[in-house]
């Protein structure tokens, strides 16, 4: 099939060539193949989602490098899947039940269960199938779900393995509750934010009535499960208080004074701090340290205990009114002040989270950690960019144990069974019985795995573990994990650790991380603000490729992009660009058969855009190597764009229609030329755009059959130093220079392009060989013709008033004004465009002056002001000389 006449319409063969790479079974992986293997496992989005522009930035960062390692000809793997996403999923499904009437404790475990799989099974496969739209190029026979049997197993083996090492623990701890999600959580599922509260001091009366100890707090209510005031021993204005008692003014009971150095900064307020063990961290350690009663005054719901007394079962709101109301009403209010404070809340559902003292499960995280440590710190691991490593270092340095079990349904269940007897069993398998007492009929724990518990199983247990598949075999440790920065801790190091500790290797020889995607203001992309882009509105609005490319370009390593939906146009029209180049080729080679590329070139554009070709395929393959995307396709573009089809395309049209037999051996050679290096840019491109190139590669004319099914299956091309001509790339330059300088005066002066211009070069002694050839009479025809001029040679003493000077490389170069230029609308034109740059100079310089504006303003906004004022200047700089050009005119 030719392109023909067809204008580039992408929604008219991007499904067609996906289907085509799956009939072509092109991204099928081998086990046991001899090649080189090159693995990245997909990062598995949860099966509630639905396409967003950070999967969309994911899909086309790994589909490029994945495309790029299967032209090398390596056996390459891009494993995809989908997660669990237990608190997501369990969610969305309660939801649907509450619209019906019902909730999941009225159906059972087992019946919810089973609707959660129909729910999955209708919805689950939704982001999968979004993905394809993306181009991703998986092994979609190897497409993996957490909760499948074999990635099941491997959950149970890799908590079996910890419990057996003495690794994982069940114990009473002060965790992270949520009371809307109704399931602990990890202290990374808790994002904290810097709020504004009320400090709201009260006094507490001494026991034997001799005074009083002021203390102040955030969260009144919590004093219900205040078991100590804590002050620090060497602070005098309290050291006799310490061991005296306090009658709790709201319950019947007392606690101690008690001096805790480590918990008190007596700078800080009253220097006193009331102490609730069972509601917060600090409290909690010093509750152990100092023996205290650990009271429970919160619920699951966020409601107050019987502990509570009269104050039980209110919610925590109104529980603080009710407790402040009580406290101002027995006299015992102190004032409050306006406090700054972080608040923790639920990753999940944005509710307000409480430290509550609950029965969990947790691993054992610091000889998990020091292993992923020295994995990185040897470099069998490297992090890109470099600067993550310290991060990396300092969240495994600082570790907890990891909370590790939820109270929810969906999801893996712990395998940990309880006898009556006391016992606990942890097994692979159901136990038939208690192995102390030999009784029948154990209890399983209720409570289900963290969903980053069998994530961070994910590049092995995908691969067969915890058996010695063939998969595993070949394709461990994989070779790249590319995601987002900001899950280098939830995700990343869990992998680390668990890879190290349940396979002895790490899982992955390089992370390379990279930023969010945010709207055009720089701002963070969400549903509430309105200014989420759903990219399959856009790959339907400009195609998948122009979406690509975009993101390609702005993924530099670990920065976040801007996505402006002009850029996607923009590279919408370079899309269309190659469109048109392949279709001009096609064209202009007709029917004829393609000469081989010749060894020996004699017309100097071929000889130059093999050059470029060469130096191109160097510099995008040591960015793709690099995974450097934003640099490789910065040089695709700018030879695609700026080299084969501004100069070079042009450049060959009076060789390729060049009919008379002398010029035969010269088109010949051009149409040789034109094709090899249209050919090659498209395997250049085809990482980064594959609908687009495989199109239209697959309508190229071939002497024989293709060297591959598929362009996606195709050599990517390699260096071949000895195409490259240094003297041929220098001239060439100096012709695009000269070519440029003309352009550049016929815009500022609004000269038309229908007008022929007569050009003078000077002929300056320090560009005497450059002179020579470039008087040569077919270059001087050919180059004239590019710049709609008639050039010719001038002495260095010619006159040259009226002339718009330039240079091009040593050249001076003269285009006359006089007679072709109107002086005085030019001089009216250009005195409106110098009063309007230097208003834009004055608003930049004062916002820039300001210095509450510097302070306030991103770091990255600031230096956009200051780039676009040096860009003002500069305009302004080249107005006033083309003033002073016109007033020599007059």
């Amino acid at each position: 099939m030719t392109i023909g006449n067809r204008p580039y319409e992408p929604e008219s063969f991007e499904s067609r060539i996906y289907q085509l790479w799956l009939d072509r079974k092109v991204f099928e992986a081998r086990d046991g193949d001899e090649r080189p293997p090159f693995c990245i496992v997909i990062p598995p989005p949860n099966i509630t989602g639905a396409l967003h522009m950070g999967h969309a930035l994911t899909a086309t960062i790994q589909d490029t490098i994945i495309r790029y390692h299967r032209m090398l000809g390596e056996n390459t793997l891009w494993l995809p899947g989908s997660d669990h996403a237990g608190i997501a999923t369990q969610m969305v499904v309660e939801r649907q039940l509450a619209k019906e009437g019902t909730n999941r404790h009225e159906l059972g475990r087992e019946s919810f269960l089973e609707r959660v799989w129909e729910w999955r099974k209708q919805y689950g496969s939704r982001i999968t199938e979004q993905h394809k739209s993306l181009g991703a190029s998986v092994d979609w026979r190897r497409e993996r779900f957490t909760l499948d049997e074999g990635l099941s197993r491997a959950v149970r083996e890799a908590f079996v393995r910890l419990w057996e090492d003495g690794l994982i623990y069940r114990a009473e701890r002060l965790i992270q509750w949520c009371p809307r999600c109704r399931t602990a959580l990890s202290d990374l599922e808790v994002v904290h934010a810097e709020t504004t509260g009320e400090l709201w001091s009260f006094a507490y009366p001494l026991a034997d009535g001799s005074g009083e100890i002021v203390v102040a707090t955030t969260r009144p209510e919590t004093m219900l499960g205040d078991t100590a005031v804590a002050v620090h021993p060497d602070d005098e204005r309290y050291r006799d208080l310490v061991g005296k008692r306090i009658k709790h003014p709201l319950l019947d009971r007392t606690f101690p004074i008690v001096g805790d150095a480590i918990l008190v900064d007596p700078k800080f307020g009253t220097g006193a701090v009331k102490v609730t063990p069972a509601h917060d961290p600090n409290d909690f350690e010093c509750g152990r340290r100092n023996g205290l009663a650990f009271i429970k005054m919160l619920d699951e719901d966020a409601k107050v205990t019987a502990a509570g007394g009269t104050f039980a079962g209110l919610d925590r709101q109104a529980a603080r009114e009710a407790v402040q109301e009580r406290l101002t009403e027995l006299g015992l209010f102190r004032g409050t002040k306006e406090h700054l404070h972080a608040v923790g809340r639920c990753q999940r559902c944005e509710t307000v989270v409480e430290p509550l003292l609950s029965t969990q499960w947790f691993v054992k995280m610091q000889p998990l950690a020091e292993p992923a440590l020295a994995a990185v710190r040897d470099g069998r691991t490297v992090i890109l960019p470099e600067m993550w490593t310290k991060t990396y270092f300092h969240w495994l340095e600082e570790i907890q144990d990891w909370c590790v079990s939820r109270q929810l349904w969906w999801g893996h269940r712990i395998p940990a069974w309880y006898c009556a007897c006391g016992e606990t069993v942890v097994a692979r398998t159901t136990p038939a019985a208690c192995p102390k007492c030999g009784k029948p009929g154990l209890r399983q724990d209720e409570d289900v795995l963290d969903t980053w518990f069998s994530s961070g199983l994910w590049p092995f247990s995908t691969l067969g573990w915890p058996e010695p598949t063939p998969a595993f075999r070949t394709f461990y440790p994989t070779s790249v994990m590319e995601t987002g920065f900001d899950i280098l801790f939830f995700w990343v190091a869990r992998m680390m650790m668990m890879g190290l500790r349940m396979t002895g290797e790490v899982p992955f020889r390089k992370v390379v991380l990279h930023g969010m995607v945010l709207d055009a203001q720089g701002r963070k992309m969400s549903k509430t603000r309105g200014n989420a882009v759903d990219p399959l509105e856009v790959t339907a609005k400009y195609g998948t490729d122009a979406l690509r490319f975009t993101l390609a370009s702005y993924s530099a390593q670990g920065q976040s992009m801007k996505l402006d939906p002009k850029r996607i146009e923009g590279y919408r029209f370079f899309c269309n660009k190659i469109w048109n180049a392949v279709r001009f080729m096609e064209t202009a080679l007709g029917d004829d058969p393609i000469p081989p590329l010749p060894d020996h070139r004699t017309d100097l554009g071929n000889t130059w855009i093999l050059h470029r070709l060469d130096e191109t395929t160097a510099a995008v393959r040591t960015a793709l190597d690099e995974f450097r995307l934003d640099e490789a396709c910065a040089a695709l573009y700018s030879f695609t764009w700026h080299e084969l089809c501004d100069w070079y395309i042009e450049w060959t049209k009076p060789a390729l229609y060049a009919r008379d037999p002398a010029s035969a051996a010269h088109r010949d050679e051009t149409r040789a030329v034109l094709r090899h290096v249209v050919e090659a840019t498209l395997r250049l491109l085809h990482p980064v755009v594959p609908f687009l190139t495989e199109e239209l590669w697959q309508t190229l004319p071939w002497a024989g059959d293709p060297p591959a099914p598929a362009l996606a299956a195709a050599t990517y091309p390699t260096v071949d130093t000895s195409r490259r001509s240094p003297e041929a790339a220098s001239r060439f330059q100096l012709l695009r220079d000269l070519v440029g300088t003309v352009r550049s005066v016929r815009a500022e002066y609004n000269i038309p392009p229908a007008t022929r211009l007569d050009v003078r070069i000077v002929k300056v002694p320090e560009a005497a060989e450059a002179v020579g050839w470039l008087l040569a009479p077919e270059i001087l025809v050919r180059t004239g013709n590019l710049c709609g001029a008639d050039l010719r040679a001038v002495d260095p003493d010619a006159d040259l008033t009226g002339h718009a000077i330039g240079v091009a490389g040593k050249l001076p170069v003269a285009v006359p004004l006089a007679g072709i230029v109107d002086v005085a609308a030019e001089r009216v034109r250009h005195d409106k465009e110098l009063h309007k740059v230097d208003k834009e100079i004055e608003g930049l310089e004062k916002r820039l002056a300001n210095r509450e504006f510097i302070a306030k303003a991103p770091a990255e906004v600031v230096e956009e002001m200051r780039e676009r004022l040096r860009h003002a200047q500069d305009r302004r700089t080249q107005i006033a000389e083309a003033i002073n050009r016109l007033s020599q005119l007059v």
